[in-house]
């Protein structure tokens, strides 16, 4: 490592002002702090010292999501050959390469077009080059169905990160989480690509693996079946281990969980917004059960769909959610609840957890401004007696 230092070390004029790569110097930048935590110290105000920084936290978030990455792999393939009818001659290898073949181009989309973006704009402003799509360039993958075209997402990806981010200032000063404003934008512009039975199941062979599906092949979701008014076909278990079909990285109950661990375990995340959001979902999809509103039960809602994932790495992420402690056990609630309510109210929109995530992102700062505002009004009450 001291060798890479080195060479970095004596590279590195050739990036600063006046140098002869000066016009690269926010990628060098980018690269270096990567790989090495940077040494520069403030020299005034008052600043928190940590022996890690965004990039590292960020690091962390893509480490925890390989697991959902990696069976939403497994899952594309064992989709396929189950829909062709020839998943008992597959082994484990023809599955997984079949998904990785046909997930491995939507992430180079997502990052190429957005890190793309990233680098144009920092050179542009002469700013350092941020590190939040480091998180939202795989987040952005998992959450697509696997038919959805290239060319839809590279817009798409491109739309989230100038509008959703860079007018607002960059990593840290957004509204809205990126990653679901790059879904919602698909699911409005390109409703078609987006819903229904024919956009969950790679229908196509990649390179020999894999099978041709039927004409007019369809594969519906479980919470797709529910806003059909048709029977769940799947069981418990395979809604739990993931084998059903779903955005690449939202199916596995248990890949998700691996990954919370980690984030949990690390301090990442806040177990409260998690709890919270599963708390409020449980609750109003026990109240719909009650009531006969819905035709499946409470539990099968916070495992279908994008409920874990959205509870695990979506409505913790820490830029858009609430930070105020009591802020943060509302923010989730409220998410949990609003979702189920979506899905059980809107047949024609059976995934409530986006928009739910989306609608609470803006109301964040709110419920922490009631927060403070709250606490300071105790505060002064309790100085008063005194």
């Amino acid at each position: 490592m001291s060798a890479l230092r080195n060479y970095l070390n004596k590279i590195k004029p050739n990036f600063e002002e006046g140098g002869k790569l000066h016009a690269f110097r926010s990628l060098f930048d980018g690269f270096e702090t990567f790989l090495y935590v940077p040494n520069d110290t403030a020299k005034t105000g008052v600043h928190i010292h940590d022996a890690i920084d965004s990039k590292r936290i960020m690091s962390m978030v893509v480490l925890a999501l390989m697991p959902a990455m990696l069976f939403g792999m497994y899952n594309v393939g064992y989709q396929n050959y189950l829909a062709a009818g020839t998943l008992a001659s597959a082994s484990f290898f023809d599955l997984f390469v079949f998904g990785f073949l046909a997930v491995l181009p939507k992430i180079l989309v997502s990052y190429i077009v957005g890190l793309g973006i990233e680098f144009a704009w920092a050179q542009w402003k002469g700013e350092e080059i941020q590190e939040g799509f480091l998180v939202s360039g795989i987040l952005i993958p998992l959450i697509v169905p696997v038919n959805c075209p290239l060319w839809i997402l590279a817009i798409a990806v491109a739309f989230a990160v100038i509008i959703g981010k860079e007018i607002f200032g960059g990593t840290g000063m957004n509204i809205f989480n990126p990653a679901l404003l790059c879904r919602a934008f698909l699911f409005f512009a390109y409703p078609t690509k987006m819903s229904g039975d024919q956009v969950w199941v790679a229908n196509e062979s990649i390179l020999g693996f894999g099978n041709t599906l039927p004409d007019g092949f369809t594969a519906a979701t479980p919470l797709g079946q529910v806003g059909q008014g048709a029977d769940v076909s799947a069981s418990l278990s395979d809604m739990v281990l993931g084998f059903i079909p779903g955005s690449i990285g939202e199916t596995s109950v248990i890949a998700i969980a691996l990954g919370a661990i980690l984030l949990l375990w690390t301090g990442i995340a806040s177990w409260k917004t998690m709890l919270s959001v599963f708390l409020g979902g449980g609750l109003m999809a026990c109240c719909f059960e009650s009531l006969g509103m819905t035709p499946i039960t409470w539990y099968e809602h916070l495992v279908l769909g994008g409920f874990c994932f959205g509870a695990v790495f979506m409505a913790t992420d820490p830029v858009t959610s609430c930070r105020t402690e009591c802020g943060k056990w509302i923010y989730g609630f409220i998410i949990g609840a609003m979702a189920v309510i979506i899905r059980v109210m809107n047949p024609g929109y059976p995934e409530g957890m986006m928009l739910a995530i989306l609608l609470m992102n803006m109301f964040a700062p709110t419920i922490d401004h009631f927060v403070v505002e709250r606490n300071i009004s105790k505060r002064q009450k309790r100085a008063s007696k005194q």
